[in-house]
């Protein structure tokens, strides 16, 4: 079992104020699910900060057997690409890991790995909105990715597609992902909307081109790019800024703030 770790610091612990805060999360947003996404791009900070942004991506976000989560690896354990096969366990109950997509996986470079997720956030803060939008009915593939060099990353997403598409699996993909951290709020947005625009052409050279270009710290850039390399291998030929925001407007202060961003691919 995965026990949440971030439950108490990046949202509540108790099941009902979870459920209070996923509510505001989605207040003013109509769920309205489009069944060609095949991709989704949010962000994975404090519910408070960035879970109004993630819930735009959410609402329309179609039901699928799996959803493949891909996270950066803040935390420095475990292998460099590694997915987990344990049951996750969240507030709101356990969702049960894709085993037979994970099997499918084996000999490849994305190894089984409970290491890299133990500490991790990024997959964890995701897994709530999961199961606000479909209870229980869902599996999970949580990916933590250590490296996200654009060869990895293109790597992890043709073998992800490959993987889905011989199991016949209806599966969406996850990258989470902030993007600039700490920078005054007019320097973030202008940068992250110069990032954005290459993940608005699905172009992954691009994307990481302007990333090293202009030295943005986005965090999950390789879930980002190997999302877009899966969805393109199952049919998305297009992609979507659903909303933008900044920290600076929960808190007032524009001098430092962290970038977030809701995009669907479909």
């Amino acid at each position: 079992m995965r026990q949440a770790i971030v439950a108490g610091k990046f949202y509540p612990a108790n099941p009902g104020a979870l459920r209070k805060e996923l509510d505001d999360c989605f207040k003013g947003t109509t769920i309205d699910p489009r069944s060609g996404i095949k991709g989704i791009v949010v962000p994975h900070a404090g519910y408070i900060y960035s879970g109004r942004v993630a819930a735009r991506s959410y609402a329309v976000l179609p039901v699928a057997e799996t959803y493949v989560v891909f996270g950066p690896n803040h935390t420095g354990y475990g292998s460099p690409i590694a997915l987990s096969t344990e049951t996750w366990s969240t507030p709101l109950g356990q969702v049960e890991t894709d085993h037979e997509l994970a099997e499918k996986l084996a000999g490849s470079m994305i190894d089984q790995d409970e290491l890299a997720h133990r500490f991790e956030h990024s997959v964890e803060v995701q897994i709530p909105f999961l199961q606000y939008r479909f209870k229980h009915d869902f599996r999970i593939l949580p990916i933590c990715m250590g490296m996200q060099d654009e060869e990895t990353a293109i790597e992890v997403g043709m073998e992800i597609a490959r993987a889905i598409a011989d199991i016949g699996r209806k599966a969406v993909m996850i990258a989470s992902s902030d993007f600039t951290h700490y920078q005054p709020a007019h320097v973030a947005e202008s940068n992250d909307r110069y990032l954005i625009k290459a993940i608005l052409d699905m172009n992954v050279d691009d994307l990481y081109s302007r990333l090293y270009a202009k030295d943005i710290s986005a965090c999950g850039y390789g879930p980002i790019a190997a999302t877009i390399t899966a969805s393109r291998e199952l049919g998305a030929s297009k992609a979507d800024l659903l909303k933008y925001a900044t920290s600076g407007e929960v808190t007032g202060d524009d001098s430092g703030v962290v970038g977030y961003a809701s995009i669907i691919l479909e």
